[in-house]
């Protein structure tokens, strides 16, 4: 699913899926912010294949307690998910009790059905030097099909260090979807795809947006590919 950049509408509410097919290429649907999710996984009939991803409160996300893993492994059953979101401390045992195991039997059951496993990690606090950017999207690159990096910028020397570390991933062979949360890093979500990033999140609309500094989807869409184009230019 991610050979190339995949706009993803981050969203709590599958009934919003048609208004997202004109800009975004997936779903991501956040069950752990969603109402009954696995009713509207089962009620879905879009057109755009599904991320899904049930955040743990301790990594900024609402499911507090394992059952997240029981609610994604019904939902891999499903055939519109193409991709599920696991924590990387999940799966290195960084973790809270328990969520070592279930995260691997989760990843386990989504490669023996074919679903690419996003493994992400969270920084509300502040943005690490490149070197240990490059380090994390490494370790969350091997894990999995995509490393998945979000951290908080408070200046622009933030924002550089992300899209250094993402050239140098990226360059070292890993899959990655980079950005940072926070307005002085708002910009490196329109700009870490030229730099080899495969995953874009935002809203249908912005005042539904499940992560600090997220674009409207249809401003991220018109930011990537207006730069994309550019740098294909003469």
């Amino acid at each position: 699913m991610f050979e190339e950049f995949v706009l993803t509408a981050s969203t709590a509410a599958l009934s919003e899926e048609p208004r997202a097919r004109e800009h975004a290429d997936a779903v991501e649907f956040r069950m752990d912010l969603a109402s009954d999710p696995l009713a509207q996984l089962d009620a879905y009939d879009g057109e755009l294949p599904l991320l899904v991803t049930n955040r743990a409160s301790w990594e900024g996300g609402e499911a507090d307690d394992l059952g997240r893993f029981d609610a994604l492994s019904t939902a891999l059953g499903n055939d519109a998910v193409a991709a599920v979101d696991v924590e990387l401390a999940a799966l290195r045992g960084n973790a809270p009790e328990g969520e070592r195991s279930r995260a691997t039997a989760l990843r386990d059951t989504a490669r023996e059905e074919g679903i690419d496993v996003v493994v992400s990690v969270h920084d509300f606090e502040s943005t690490p030097e490149p070197a240990a950017l490059v380090d994390l999207l490494a370790d969350a690159a091997r894990e999995g099909d995509v490393g998945k990096l979000a951290t908080t910028a408070v200046g622009p020397e933030d924002a550089l260090a992300m899209i250094e570390a993402t050239h140098e991933a990226t360059a070292a062979g890993h899959r990655v979807a980079t950005m940072c949360m926070g307005e002085p890093g708002r910009h490196t979500r329109a700009v870490t795809p030229i730099y080899g990033s495969r995953i874009g999140y935002a809203p249908v609309d912005a005042a539904d947006a499940t992560a600090p500094g997220q674009y409207p989807l249809a401003t991220l869409r018109r930011l990537v590919d207006g730069l994309r184009e550019g740098g294909s230019g003469t």
